[in-house]
C-alpha cells in the first residue's frame, strides 16, 4: 500500500484527508512540519507529501525548502495546501519545489484524483531511471 504523509495543523483537514484516502493509502497525519522532518528523518518514506503552508513550528514553506534543498527527498511529490488563492502565492511554492498547490476548501475526491496522478507519475520516473 502506497503510504503519503499530510500535514495540517487543522484537526478537521487531517479527518477529511485520513476519511477520503485510508481505503487505499496508508497515510500518516502530523500537525506541523517540525514532527513531520522528524518522521521523514527516520528513513521512514512516504510516496507522496500534504502539507499545509501556514502551521505552527515549520511551517509548509520552511519545509518544503528543508525537504528539497536536502536532495534525499527529491522524487516524493509534495501537494501545498493552503488557503491563499494569489497566484504569486502559488509560484512561489512552485518556485521551492512543490509539485501541486490546492486551496482550501478543497474538494476530496479532486485531491484523490491529484495524489493518484502524482505517485502514478513518480513511478513511472522511478521505473525509467531503474529504481
Amino acid at each position: 500500500m502506497k503510504k503519503i504523509v499530510a500535514i495540517d495543523d487543522e484537526i478537521s483537514i487531517r479527518f477529511i484527508l485520513e476519511s477520503t484516502l485510508k481505503s487505499q493509502y496508508e497515510i500518516i497525519t502530523f500537525e506541523n512540519g517540525k514532527e513531520a522532518l522528524a518522521y521523514l528523518q527516520k528513513g521512514d518514506l512516504p510516496d507522496l507529501i500534504i502539507c499545509d503552508l501556514q502551521m505552527p513550528e515549520i511551517n509548509g514553506y520552511d519545509f518544503t525548502k528543508q525537504i528539497r534543498s536536502s536532495g534525499f527527498f527529491d522524487d516524493i511529490p509534495i501537494i501545498i495546501l493552503s488557503g491563499i488563492e494569489e497566484s504569486s502565492e502559488k509560484i512561489k511554492c512552485f518556485d521551492m519545489g512543490a509539485d501541486d498547490y490546492v486551496v482550501k476548501p478543497f474538494n476530496p475526491k479532486e485531491i484523490e484524483a491529484r495524489i493518484k496522478r502524482r505517485i502514478s507519475m513518480r513511478e513511472h520516473f522511478l521505473n525509467r531511471i531503474g529504481h
